[in-house]
């Protein structure tokens, strides 16, 4: 099974981290307010960068990788790879 790892820019321009296995069963749960408890108080914009061929364990290092960056290097990480269309 493929896993992915994605960055979601968010309503009040905060960056979410997450892994999954379907993109755009993901996002549409944080649409809805049934994925991650982080968007209980902000929407999910866009997904802004997306990592490919993963499996679930070199996914769950990554996000955590990603996860332990600052917001400058996070940015650098994203400005590489063009925005993602759901």
């Amino acid at each position: 099974m493929e896993w992915h790892v994605y960055i979601i820019l968010c309503s009040d321009n905060s960056l979410y981290t997450g892994v999954t296995t379907d993109m755009e069963r993901r996002f549409r749960q944080h649409a809805e307010g049934k994925g991650a408890k982080y968007f209980r108080g902000r929407q999910p914009l866009r997904v802004v960068y997306l990592e490919h061929n993963h499996n679930r364990a070199s996914a769950t290092s990554r996000e955590a990788r990603i996860k332990a960056m600052d917001r400058t290097e996070k940015l650098v990480l994203i400005s590489g790879q063009t925005a993602i269309t759901l």
